[in-house]
């Protein structure tokens, strides 16, 4: 492998990586354009009981994050094989999840998994082409405290939140 090679392989592995930090933040700060910025718009996206394409699934998914709950996505073991302008890649996740019933009522959820991910990259950009979300461990928690979050959190300031009152997008607003 020439160095050429090699250093355009690291370049595109990070390129990958940064695309799955962008959907973990698109789905925890409701991002829409980081969501949407991860999937080519012709993706597929087989997401528990969704399958269809990566567009509905934002259709669908937009709303319910948007009416409130909490979800913490965390990645670890990341495996990219690289194939030309395709890549294979298996990201392994933990998410926390807090969801409102119809009822009113807040429940949470661990869950743990893999996404199973068809890279493709088209002109300078890697995006996800087909995604299979694999499902190791769900394991439901129950009801939500009823205390209100800030409330729990006390000195513990600030809380994460949606785009953009997050300090997140505080940051980037700072930097211009």
């Amino acid at each position: 492998m020439t160095s050429d090679t090699a250093l355009q392989s690291l370049l595109d592995r990070e390129a990958i990586r940064e695309c799955i930090f962008s959907y973990c933040r698109g789905i925890d700060r409701v991002d829409e354009a980081a969501l949407r910025g991860s999937y080519w718009p012709d993706a597929t996206d087989r997401h528990g009981p969704y399958q269809g394409t990566a567009t509905s699934f934002i259709e669908a998914a937009l709303p319910k994050l948007r009416e409130g709950g909490r979800m913490i996505h965390h990645v670890g073991n990341l495996s990219i094989v690289l194939r030309g302008l395709q890549a294979a890649v298996e990201t392994y996740f933990l998410a926390w999840q807090r969801d409102r019933r119809a009822d009113g009522s807040e429940h949470e959820t661990f869950l743990a998994g893999r996404y199973v991910d068809r890279f493709e990259k088209r002109g300078d950009e890697w995006r996800v082409a087909a995604r299979v979300v694999v499902y190791d461990w769900v394991q439901p928690m129950g009801t939500a405290p009823a205390a209100p979050e800030l409330e729990r959190f006390g000195p513990r300031l600030p809380a994460g939140a949606p785009k953009p009152d997050d300090p997140w997008y505080q940051l980037l607003a700072e930097l211009g």
